[in-house]
């Protein structure tokens, strides 16, 4: 091979590597901006095929996916003075290219570190205007609602960046406010327990009451209709009897003397005088004989 092929083959290879190194592709998930000398000089660079001057220009290439950062535990105080572990994490992504780089440089560290402070002031802010309970259940929606419009202004406009959702990933109390809101709530419990138990006795003691109240009712008025049948019966009885003795006076009036001689002289040890013509002896005399 003579010298000019030499020359030639070169040349052609330096001309595909000057080609090679003035085309770039970005992916779709990307945009870039163009630096010349270190000057920006194009920006929001799309997905596709591009060229630059090969050791002039330098392209610097972005994620435009969207990415989540997860914020350190901070500790945060409530309106009441009351301090919070928070775990928290944020949804971005890049919006504006050459803002993103005229702020951070391209360095994405840098851009989670000012999310960070931005976000971290945010909180701040809104725990120290809330209560405690509107902090861990009653406001979360609307606190994180309300500092994400607000950090987001904030980072589109100096930044880039949009912050598409900030999330409180856990609240926690810290050791001495544990220890000190368990004693309180189990204070609360046992008193509330102690409510009830009031209620119940003040309740049971108002039904045993009213039960006595019936019971003693319905003895009453028992033993009312068993006296007043009781009387009835009597007085049924005693007509009976009246009807029973008045068809034989006689015989009536005979059978009460022999009661009244049965109940008088019940014991052995009784002596009776009797007159011996008297119509008493006689019949005790037929008696005997009759037998």
């Amino acid at each position: 091979m003579g010298p000019k092929s030499v020359v030639g083959l070169a040349g052609a290879l330096i001309v595909v590597l000057l080609v090679l190194s003035s085309v770039y592709i970005i992916p779709e998930t990307h945009r870039g901006v163009k630096l010349r000398f270190g000057e920006l000089v194009e920006t929001d660079m799309r997905a596709g095929l591009h060229f630059k001057v090969p050791v002039i220009d330098q392209i610097r290439e972005f994620d435009i996916r969207v990415l989540t950062m997860d914020l350190p535990s901070r500790q945060y105080l409530t309106i009441e003075k009351k301090p919070l572990d928070v775990d928290s994490y944020i949804a971005w992504k890049i919006r504006d290219v050459d803002q993103f780089y005229r702020a951070t440089g391209g360095d994405e560290l840098r851009a989670q570190s000012l999310l960070m402070s931005r976000v971290d002031n945010g909180l701040r802010n809104e725990f120290g205007v809330r209560t405690m309970v509107e902090v861990v259940s009653g406001q979360r929606d609307e606190l994180m609602h309300t500092l994400r419009d607000r950090a987001n202004e904030t980072a589109i406009s100096e930044f880039g960046i949009e912050i598409l959702d900030i999330r409180v990933k856990a609240i926690e109390f810290p050791g001495a406010v544990s220890e000190n809101v368990y004693r309180r709530m189990a204070t609360e419990r046992e008193k509330l327990a102690q409510e009830f138990r009031s209620r119940g006795r003040e309740l049971a003691e108002g039904i045993r009451a009213d039960a006595d109240r019936q019971r003693t009712v319905v003895l009453a008025e028992a033993f009312a209709q068993a006296e007043e049948t009781r009387g009835e019966g009597d007085g049924e009885a005693a007509r009976i009897y009246a009807d029973a003795y008045g068809s034989n006076e006689d015989f009536y009036s005979f059978y009460r003397s022999l009661q009244a001689y049965q109940n008088t002289f019940s014991s052995k040890d009784d002596i009776m005088v009797i007159d011996s013509n008297s119509d008493f002896l006689r019949f005790l005399k037929n008696s005997e004989g009759n037998r």
